[in-house]
């Protein structure tokens, strides 16, 4: 069974892509564990904007302390042992990308996470250098400014992406919110700004509210099945029209799911929750369950599967706007449906 697809330019073995998660990539035995059960790339966990800040931050002022009080001050640094720490983030994320590299034989995608042109270009550059195959720009960001429109998020977008496919050669995906007022027009100028893929979409975390200890907390809960459904309508809704690849994120926790995404017109599906809850041998299962379906289903390749239930090869294109929504409201009955009382 052919399960090569395309991805960001890059050929890969099958559409199995483990996604950014630190758990699964930061130790560096995963990586090598990752590739062995079948994952045909490997996306990094992020290097945070914040990360790089603070680092530029401490060095300043460790470099500039003391060196109002005395001349022979302005030629004090810190300890090495204390210059160390401040590179642990950003030198220790270069280094694991060149580890990986020479561990294994499948692609290394680096991931940056952020919200402003900060230090994303110098380390995008540093990134290609330690010799990642791709950049995954993971812009995360939940606006909160009253006097910031919703044009000026966008040139936000376009903005870093623009700048850092300026500093590199590499292929760049961006990892991008649901949340614009048309989609499908953030979609396209990202592409051409210069995204070579789209990964759909990044989850929004809501923290949680600790009423005795009076905390703001994370609340992490690993994504459903039920979450794919946002992911996979608008890879049919795009699938054919963009000159970019097309990842699937969110909700892919078995193999059907991988094949829905597929006949929605995903170009790779990125996996992460399942991995979390099953192991990462997990990946071997969804790659042999998915051989099954295609060898029961008679396909020979994904490219005959690929985009086969999308928009575009549709019979009823509506169905995936208004007229499925129309549907869904009222198809719906409630248990209690006839067993209401009458109302006098």
């Amino acid at each position: 069974m052919d399960l090569t697809t395309q991805y960001l330019g890059l050929t890969l073995k099958s559409p199995l892509v483990v996604g950014a998660a630190a758990p699964l990539t930061e130790d560096l035995s995963n990586i090598r564990w990752i590739e062995d059960s079948g994952a045909s790339a490997i996306v990094l966990h992020s290097l945070f904007e914040e990360q790089i800040r603070r680092e530029r931050l401490e060095i300043h002022h460790h470099t500039e302390y003391g060196t109002e009080s005395f001349p022979e001050a302005l030629t004090y640094f810190p300890e090495p042992a204390d210059t160390d720490m401040f590179h642990v983030g950003t030198e220790a994320y270069l280094d694991h990308i060149r580890k990986a590299k020479s561990m294994v034989a499948v692609p290394i995608i680096a991931s940056l996470n952020g919200t402003t042109l900060g230090g994303w270009v110098d380390y995008a550059r540093q990134m290609e250098q330690a010799g990642a195959d791709a950049i995954e720009l993971n812009i995360y960001w939940i606006p909160t400014d009253m006097d910031m429109s919703g044009a000026d998020v966008e040139q936000a977008y376009l903005d870093i992406v623009r700048a850092v496919r300026a500093a590199v050669e590499i292929p760049l995906a961006v990892k991008l919110s649901p949340y614009f007022s048309n989609t499908a027009n953030m979609a396209k100028r990202l592409c051409q700004a210069g995204s070579n893929g789209l990964v759909l979409f990044n989850r929004f975390y809501q923290p949680d509210i600790n009423i005795e200890e009076l905390e703001v907390q994370p609340n992490l809960i690993l994504s459903a099945p039920q979450d794919q459904r946002l992911p996979l309508t608008w890879i049919a809704l795009l699938y054919n029209k963009l000159q970019c690849s097309l990842a699937a994120t969110s909700g892919i926790n078995r193999s059907e799911d991988i094949v829905k995404m597929l006949m929605a017109g995903a170009d790779v599906t990125m996996l992460v929750a399942t991995l979390l809850r099953h192991g990462i041998g997990h990946i071997k299962t969804l790659e042999d369950e998915l051989i099954q379906w295609l060898q029961e289903h008679e396909y020979e390749s994904l490219d005959q599967l690929r985009g086969s239930m999308s928009q575009q090869n549709s019979p009823n294109p509506s169905e995936f706007e208004r007229v499925q929504y129309m549907r869904a409201i009222q198809s719906y009955h409630p248990i209690w449906s006839g067993d209401m009382p009458a109302v006098h």
